[in-house]
């Protein structure tokens, strides 16, 4: 049982894309919608889902978190109702893993394939897109890797040794355009070129993060706010008013966990 997360970014992509090539088998994509994606990921998911079904693959299965009453809860709800910052800000990977992780091993636990698979003492095996790039990310999930009794994770990207710019010529080749960077639109992992861009492009999505951003300002002490040290509204004002300078605003290159590439 091969099940794909699929971030809806470039790795994650191109990795079905090799799997279909390299004849592994696909049962199972799921797409974890924390409900706050770039409108790019959430357009790419019909494009992605065509070329699934013109190749005989099963369709994206969208998943979502849910609260305890079974209403769906968006990462974007969360922090606006508790007045705090998405975890990452404050050095976390909790959203992650209620917002991406979790909705799929609930899926996984209800799917009867899967439950065939677990009931005859076997394990899933659950595709994860890393580049050879990021080994840093795959040694960071080693010893939760190790200890899990449900899956046994497959980093194929880097079996097969694919970098960044393999997984790119793989989408072109395919005749597919790319899907660009998946994150949510408020993730405090952006850079300042993606920040600058959201506010120019689509200013509502801006105003949305500032918005959870001034809602947890009362409550910030060493982070002040979105960019960790920095808040994103006096990046952009101090940005409109020509005097941001590069090292008031240092790039942080550690992407979270919940990204796909760019």
């Amino acid at each position: 049982m091969n099940v794909v997360a699929y971030g809806g970014g470039t790795n994650s992509t191109a990795m079905i894309l090799g799997m279909y090539h390299k004849h592994i088998p696909v049962d199972l994509i799921l797409f974890a919608d924390p409900g706050g994606e770039q409108p790019h990921t959430y357009a790419y998911l019909p494009i992605m889902n065509a070329w699934l079904v013109r190749h005989g693959l099963p369709e994206i299965q969208t998943v979502t978190y849910r609260d305890k009453d079974g209403n769906r809860l968006t990462l974007e709800q969360e922090c606006l109702r508790s007045g705090t910052l998405p975890d990452i800000a404050y050095g976390y990977k909790k959203c992650s893993l209620r917002h991406k992780v979790g909705p799929q091993e609930k899926f996984c636990n209800n799917y009867p394939p899967c439950r065939e698979v677990w009931a005859r003492g076997e394990k899933v095996f659950k595709y994860i897109g890393y580049d050879v790039g990021e080994q840093q990310r795959k040694d960071g999930a080693k010893e939760h890797d190790e200890a899990d009794q449900k899956y046994t994770k497959v980093y194929a990207l880097m079996d097969w040794g694919w970098t960044r710019e393999d997984c790119i010529t793989a989408i072109q080749q395919e005749g597919l355009p790319l899907p660009g960077k998946s994150s949510c639109f408020f993730c405090p992992s952006m850079k300042k070129k993606e920040i600058r861009t959201l506010y120019h492009q689509h200013r509502d999505l801006y105003e949305r993060a500032i918005a959870i951003e001034d809602g947890a300002r009362p409550s910030l002490t060493s982070v002040k706010g979105l960019g960790r040290n920095w808040a994103w509204r006096d990046f952009v004002e101090a940005d409109r008013n020509q005097t941001a300078l590069c090292w008031m605003f240092p790039e942080d290159d550690l992407p979270c966990n919940c990204h796909d590439g760019g």
